[in-house]
């Protein structure tokens, strides 16, 4: 039923509630999962201007992308689910409905994470991509 489920990840704790979910769903199904971490980019917190453009080097993207990836399964065995991780960066909500693009049957993520706007029943990643992903999409808490 489900052969591809996307798990993005902030670290935070819903994320991790949405990564143990959604690992007891793929055991179910015989799914891999495809664990997904987007480091936002200074551009999409205070949008782009020439005059105040900060450049971010693709290594350190790629350092902290790889750090929060190891932190999301910190103390987790998937045992025989198949995780890959991989990550991007930009937007939060922007990537994972381009990722969900590439193939997935399943999204489940977190009701919110460590976004700028924390603290409301469900986040505004997790909202805007409920409302706009092309595949069924699971909220945990």
């Amino acid at each position: 039923m489900y052969k591809k489920i996307l798990v993005p990840t902030d670290v935070s704790g819903p994320s991790r509630n949405a990564l143990l979910t959604a690992l007891e769903l793929a055991r179910q199904f015989g799914s891999e999962i495809e664990l997904f971490h987007v480091t936002p980019t200074p551009q999409e917190f205070v949008g782009y201007s020439t005059e105040y453009a900060v450049y971010v080097a693709p290594e350190t993207i790629a350092e902290a992308a790889q750090a929060a990836l190891e932190a999301a399964l910190k103390d987790i065995a998937p045992g025989e689910v198949q995780v890959k991780k991989k990550y991007a960066s930009g937007h939060p909500a922007t990537a994972i409905l381009e990722e969900i693009k590439t193939g997935f049957d399943l999204v489940v993520m977190g009701s919110r994470g460590h976004g700028p706007f924390t603290g409301g029943v469900i986040g505004s990643v997790s909202l805007r991509v409920l409302a706009h992903a092309e595949c069924p999409v699971l909220i945990v808490r």
